[in-house]
């Protein structure tokens, strides 16, 4: 992301979450919100962006649908923008809701975005502290997008305004309210991809040296085939594309070895991992639509011992 400026990403996933709740059956992941955090001016502008981009997704299929605007986006929203979004965010919060019953009492959402947790599960306003860091650009976005919505910001959630180009401080989360005593759950969905693997290293190394026995993350990452898969009609070259033309170029992916040994290192070991197979068995089997699980990405579940 360029520096002082709202990740695109951000908004191209809150516009996907937006539309599949709201166009999708069955949905996957049914964020309702999202839709509200985006301005009719923003939502008009990516929705025309990609309308008007079909070929550059692929120029066989845009000859195919160029007079449908609609078809088009469905097609564009369903093969490229949301099956990673959707899939991603369904499997942690399976997995954070299953901790919460394990006695976690709070949520780190390591570069938040757009996420709407807090506000759609405010049955955990007592039990659940939530904090979300991003980059203090996305983060006053964000709290103006919320004044705009009219939405009343639940006590348990606490933003943390944090550079995530500098170590991340942990002092900053403490002085913001947060525990090192309390059995934690992370996540790190969309932003593995940006950061070096040394970076990646020093994040989990960092955040985990101050938790409890059982804390755990989710992430997803890209596996070492990344920059060789071309996936469905390109899909996976134009997601390194559209990375790097927002200022957010792709550093790293991984093998199984590497990951594992990162997160070894880290005093973390893999609960469980889900390969493109295992997340279009748990996600997208049986669907008449074009939703598929995201060649070369992965999601992991990470404990500490």
């Amino acid at each position: 992301m360029k520096h002082g400026q709202v990740s695109i990403t951000s908004l191209v996933s809150a516009f996907s979450r937006a539309y599949h709740s709201q166009y999708d059956v069955p949905c996957i992941f049914n964020d309702s919100l999202a839709k509200e955090l985006l301005s009719p001016q923003e939502h008009s502008e990516i929705r025309n962006n990609m309308i008007q981009g079909m070929s550059f997704f692929d120029a066989e299929m845009a000859g195919n649908m160029k007079d449908d605007p609609d078809v088009i986006l469905k097609w564009i929203v369903q093969v490229q923008l949301a099956p990673t979004p959707l899939a991603r965010a369904a499997y942690c919060e399976r997995v954070l809701l299953h901790e919460v019953t394990l006695g976690a009492t709070q949520y780190v959402i390591l570069g938040a975005g757009l996420d709407t947790f807090a506000f759609r599960h405010r049955e955990l306003s007592t039990t659940l502290r939530i904090f979300e860091l991003d980059t203090p650009a996305t983060q006053e976005s964000k709290q103006s997008r919320l004044v705009q919505a009219n939405w009343d910001v639940p006590a348990n959630l606490t933003f943390v305004p944090m550079d995530f180009t500098l170590p991340l401080s942990v002092q900053a989360m403490m002085n913001a309210g947060f525990s090192d005593h309390h059995k934690t759950f992370f996540s790190l969905l969309g932003v593995s991809y940006y950061l070096t693997k040394e970076d990646l290293s020093n994040l989990l190394r960092r955040i985990f040296a101050v938790v409890p026995s059982g804390s755990s993350i989710v992430f997803d990452y890209p596996d070492e085939h990344l920059f060789e898969e071309k996936g469905i009609s390109n899909r996976v070259q134009n997601m390194i594309q559209m990375a790097a033309v927002g200022g957010e170029s792709i550093q790293a992916c991984y093998t199984y070895a590497e990951m594992e040994k990162l997160l070894a290192e880290a005093g973390l070991l893999i609960y469980e991992h889900l390969s493109p197979i295992g997340i279009q068995e748990q996600f997208f089997s049986n669907r008449t639509d074009d939703l598929s699980a995201f060649e070369s990405v992965h999601y992991i579940h990470a404990v500490k011992r």
